[in-house]
């Protein structure tokens, strides 16, 4: 399959999402052609990355004023600390607003980078250049920046466009089976929420996806959930109502997360596939989606040997832990939360939850 290019038309903040393989070696042109005053280039990254995509990337930059800088890889290093560090890299050289950071990782480094970039200056050129699904296909995209608090996760945060975001599937090659799993959860998201022959299609290709057996199958999932979310970013950047469904199944993982301390032990994908089983089971339990199409859902999950049952990774004294993490939610309104649920394959709506009638006994019953 060729480079495909998709546009996200967002007035002055628009910009190209580029898919192609071995993408990498070409950062430093394609970025040029985007952004031609940058001088100066920072590659954030973090400790897992091959040092050979750090290398393409570096050697693909005409520039003598290039500097890296190295992270900590997991949810943990989305903090303030490592924030202020990005930031104080950037004063150190002298950057300026026309200059630019390149985010070279999965979506910590992504979200970090993100919010680092947005508050340096007032915002300095940002280049997203992900290396795992779930970033390729979901967090690199419509420039949600953010960093965990105490409170729960990405409660500090941006709304934030790269100027461009490059997506080379075959970095996809170094990741574990565990995160392409993970980022899957967020294609499928994407034919739940909006596209039924999607889902249609990952009935009867998702292998090929999670175990990569088919690269131009990959490249095709990942268009489709580009396409999906830029055609939702583009009608709602900041989250006013539409954009909101993209959190299917968020709202619970986010908790799931904070509850396991952003621990190895859940990783966010992981996290996302539970919230949406469960997600999936309000939506019947308030009579909005058929039995028959949840069973299709539930069908796919043990097709691809997914677990999608929480009492396999918490107990029943979590479940309290978990519904304080919701209660501090940013959807929170009142005693309700706004949820997305499904009123069929394809479709998905919000709607308020009470958090006393509704949460906490589907969160029981998945212990039953």
């Amino acid at each position: 399959m060729k480079k495909i290019t998709i546009k996200v038309n967002l007035n002055n903040n628009s910009y190209p999402i580029i898919i192609g393989k071995n993408l990498l070696n070409n950062t430093g042109a394609e970025i040029k052609k985007i952004i031609p005053k940058a001088k100066k280039f920072l590659l954030i990254t973090d400790k897992n990355i091959p040092k050979s995509y750090i290398r393409s990337i570096l050697s693909s930059i005409k520039s003598k004023n290039k500097y890296l800088f190295t992270l900590s890889a997991g949810e943990k290093s989305k903090n303030m600390n490592f924030t202020n560090a990005i930031i104080k890299k950037l004063f150190k050289y002298n950057f300026n607003r026309d200059d630019c950071v390149i985010a070279l990782g999965g979506g910590v480094i992504g979200d970090l980078s993100g919010f680092a970039s947005s508050i340096f200056k007032r915002g300095i050129s940002l280049v997203q250049v992900p290396t795992t699904l779930l970033a390729q296909v979901d967090s690199s995209i419509g420039g949600k920046t953010g960093i965990n608090s105490s409170e729960g996760k990405n409660m500090i945060g941006t709304f934030y466009q790269p100027k461009l975001v490059l997506i080379d599937p075959t970095t996809l090659k170094s990741l574990p089976h565990r995160h392409l799993v993970a980022g899957y959860a967020e294609i499928l998201k994407y034919s739940l929420i909006m596209n039924a022959k999607f889902f249609s299609w990952l009935e009867k290709n998702s292998h090929k996806i999670i175990n990569l057996t088919d690269m131009n199958l990959v490249m095709y999932a990942i268009k489709e959930s580009c396409r999906s979310k830029a055609i939702i970013v583009q009608k709602d950047e900041k989250e006013k109502n539409l954009r909101a469904i993209l959190n299917f199944g968020h709202t619970f993982a986010h908790a799931f997360e904070a509850v396991k301390k952003y621990s190895n032990d859940l990783i966010h994908g992981e996290a996302v596939l539970y919230g949406m089983m469960i997600a999936s089971s309000l939506s019947v339990k308030m009579k909005m989606l058929n039995i028959n199409e949840y069973q299709r859902i539930k069908n796919l999950y043990r097709k691809l040997n997914i677990n999608y049952q929480i009492k396999n990774i918490f107990n029943k004294k979590d479940i309290n832990k978990i519904f304080n993490y919701m209660q501090h939610d940013k959807k929170i309104s009142g005693q309700k939360i706004n949820l997305i649920l499904l009123s069929k394959i394809g479709k998905a709506k919000i709607f308020p939850s009470d958090l006393n009638k509704n949460i906490k006994p589907i969160l029981a019953q998945q212990f039953n």
